[in-house]
């Protein structure tokens, strides 16, 4: 127990250093501040949900004392919490009887069913969704006062980074416009892709270590529950309510978006199995979406359509794979 309670220290302290580490202002610390749930779910996913509880409170209880409240309540949402829960989740199973062929036969020992991927994917939504949401509301209550505080914080940056340049303001005006309706959006994928990269990171590292008491899962199998897409289009139709209600709306659909997006890349990762060249489409697949980024409606609708017509089922069952899953 001592020796957890030590981890979990050490676990908490690296988070609020890299979390606090965004304080300085260099450039380095945007990627620390994005990096801060890797060593509570490290803890979580090695050591068991205690050590991410037990680093978790010391670590926002440190950061309530040295930099006042809110920083406290920022790390416990942002970090602390998804760090745990995540790990809790990825850790947990029940363990399923094995089938019997007759009377005679001895049942087979019980294996264990694991929490299923698509249902954490779904939990990382819900925690990008909350932060989002979360910081969205410290600017205001209603959808006017948020959006004036943006704009005039964005337009107050944009203005002093420009001040030397003979750009006219009315350009940085119209760009603070559009960076005003795109920000929530893009605060929210950026909350997706860096908790899903933060847990896949952290079940690499204690898989490596030999620490993580789970077999690694199989990705490409992921699956969303089919109420998600439901959920999507009702989210999608909010948007177009107005107010607080529809930039709520937008923050939900944008998640679950990215959602599918991940569900298309394992969609992927089936559909090349037998090809021999797969290393090199999929690198480049990954390669033509970072770069240039619209080609992600693609992969969302390839996501979108698996859901609906089991695309990767009907080409496992037509066309069995030869080589083996990795």
């Amino acid at each position: 127990m001592i020796a957890i309670v030590l981890i979990a220290i050490a676990a908490g302290a690296a988070s609020a250093l890299m979390f606090a580490s965004l304080i300085s202002g260099a450039l380095i610390s945007l990627l620390l501040f994005y990096l801060a749930p890797l060593p509570l779910m490290v803890a979580a996913l090695g050591w068991g949900p205690l050590a991410a509880t037990i680093g978790g409170i010391a670590a926002a209880a440190g950061l309530g004392a040295i930099f006042g409240l809110p920083y406290c309540i920022a790390f416990a949402m942002m970090v602390a919490l998804p760090g745990w829960w995540l790990g809790h989740l990825a850790l947990l199973g029940r363990p399923v009887a094995g089938a019997t062929a007759g009377e005679a036969v001895e049942p087979a020992p019980p294996h264990i069913e694991w929490y299923p991927v698509g249902r954490v994917l779904l939990w990382v939504a819900a925690f990008a969704i909350l932060t989002t949401t979360g910081a969205l509301l410290t600017l205001g209550s209603d959808a006017e006062t948020i959006t004036a505080t943006l704009r005039h914080g964005l337009l107050r940056v944009f203005t002093v980074a420009t001040a030397a340049d003979e750009q006219p303001s009315g350009d940085i005006e119209r760009l603070v416009d559009w960076l005003v309706i795109f920000a929530p959006l893009a605060a929210t994928l950026v909350a997706m892709v860096t908790l899903t990269l933060n847990l896949w990171l952290a079940g690499k590292v204690t898989q490596t270590s030999g620490r993580l008491h789970r077999p690694w899962p199989e990705l490409r199998s992921t699956v969303l529950p089919p109420m998600t897409l439901v959920a999507l289009l009702v989210a999608l139709g909010l948007c177009f309510a107005g107010g607080t209600i529809a930039i709520l709306a937008q923050i939900v659909t944008t998640a679950l978006v990215i959602a599918y997006a991940l569900v298309g890349f394992a969609v992927l990762h089936t559909l090349t199995l037998s090809l021999t060249s797969r290393s090199f489409w999929l690198a480049g697949t990954y390669v033509v979406v970072v770069v240039f980024a619209w080609p992600i409606v693609a992969v969302v609708a390839l996501g979108i359509t698996d859901a609906l017509f089991g695309v990767r089922q009907r080409y496992l069952r037509s066309r069995p794979p030869p080589l083996p899953a990795s």
